[in-house]
């Protein structure tokens, strides 16, 4: 586990990690707890959603947690969303729905997910019958990978793998800020292989969050990736969180004063070089969250409510193992169905045929894969892929 550094109360900066430099979480140290909060804080949108991290281990004689020196025995504790996440729901519900018969209805339809372990045909069944109408997404590299966009875990294949002929100290620190300010053209060159629009083009799974979007059915997309690609696959600005940054604006790293984008892109495309600021000489650098800086405000703004407001969470394409975006499926409330489409289980999904497992469906395999046959099950599928061909470019 690494580290994750909260110098102000209500940020969420993280630094670079130190050890494992795959996995940014959070450190506390022995006898201590950390806690951040990232929901606005305000009275009128339910108050503070608080984690608590304490480093604790059970003691077998006593059954009894006690202090840990190390992180390994890491507890998550969401002190607030699962005990006010449904009430803020329901509330919500009660002032959307056309009539009460139809709440009454929808909430006897949702219920049933608390008698039977779910399956995607089950949650097909939601959607169509209109008993889950707000879906919230968290989707990682994996929903890019059929673009030809590597993921940066896979060994052998993903992108952190294929950074050896940058000669860097470590492959994480082609997104360090230190190590821009000394040798900016590794970053150059991945920019210039990632930029949206220029070589890759949205893939089944970005369209899947397109027709959704068309539909009405997302809530929000929440994507770790920089691609870009579901803006290119026709999902509103106002329905994503881009969590680490993207590439439409840029700033100076030295003083903070905005940088024109288009003269970003065009230097670093054409040039091949970083972007020099005109006001105090230092290095521009597209609004990408680095190592060291802080998530976008708008995922502090935007994530409580989403939490309490939605009817389901689907997860795709993510090894859960970046903070704080990856808590995001532990803070849901524990009523709330959420599926998983990824090749491997990850985070605390129960895993197939749990006792006891009242929301989770796992769906192994390829993204691609799974939204088309979530798809096929709501009669979407020609729809997903007439979509998705619109969107195919031509690399330059």
């Amino acid at each position: 586990m690494s580290n994750t550094n909260h110098s102000v109360s209500d940020d969420l900066s993280y630094s670079r990690p130190l050890a494992d430099h795959g996995t940014v979480g959070a450190v506390a140290n022995e006898g201590s707890d950390l806690s951040y909060d990232i929901s606005s804080g305000s009275s009128e949108d339910g108050g503070s959603l608080v984690l608590d991290i304490k480093v604790t281990t059970s003691n077998s004689s006593s059954n009894e947690k006690e202090p840990l020196a190390s992180p390994d025995g890491m507890e998550l504790i969401c002190s607030k969303s699962k005990e006010c996440t449904l009430e803020d729901r329901d509330h919500d519900h009660d002032q959307e729905a056309e009539s009460e018969a139809d709440s009454e209805t929808d909430n006897e339809e949702t219920d049933f997910l608390l008698k039977e372990e779910p399956t995607l045909e089950t949650i097909a069944s939601l959607i169509q019958s209109g008993s889950i109408q707000r879906i919230l997404v968290l989707s990682g590299a994996g929903v890019s990978c059929s673009a030809g966009i590597p993921d940066f875990r896979t060994p052998g294949s993903g992108l952190y793998d294929n950074l050896e002929k940058y000669n860097l100290p470590y492959p994480e620190a082609v997104f360090d800020l230190g190590f821009y300010q000394s040798n900016s053209q590794p970053f150059v060159d991945l920019a210039k292989e990632l930029w949206p629009g220029r070589n890759h083009s949205p893939t089944l799974s970005h369209s899947f969050l397109a027709l959704l979007n068309k539909k009405g059915k997302l809530m929000r997309n929440y994507t770790q990736n920089i691609d870009g690609l579901e803006c290119l696959a026709g999902v509103s600005e106002e329905h994503i969180v881009e969590c680490h940054g993207h590439f439409r604006t840029s700033a100076c790293i030295d003083c903070g004063i905005p940088f024109d984008g288009k003269e970003a892109r065009d230097t670093i495309l054409n040039l091949s070089a970083a972007p020099i600021c005109p006001k105090c000489g230092g290095l521009v650098k597209p609004d990408i969250v680095f190592f060291g800086e802080s998530l976008p405000v708008r995922f502090k703004n935007l994530l409580h409510k989403d939490l309490s407001t939605n009817d389901l969470l689907i997860v795709m394409g993510t090894s859960l193992k970046v903070a704080p975006v990856s808590l995001i499926p532990e803070m849901l409330n524990s009523r709330i169905p959420r599926v998983l489409f990824n090749r491997e289980l990850v985070g605390d999904f129960a895993p197939p045929g749990t006792d006891g497992n009242h929301r989770d469906v796992f769906y192994e395999g390829d993204c691609d894969d799974s939204v088309r046959k979530l798809c096929s099950l709501l009669g979407w599928e020609d729809e997903l892929l007439e979509l998705n061909e619109k969107t195919k470019i031509s690399p330059e």
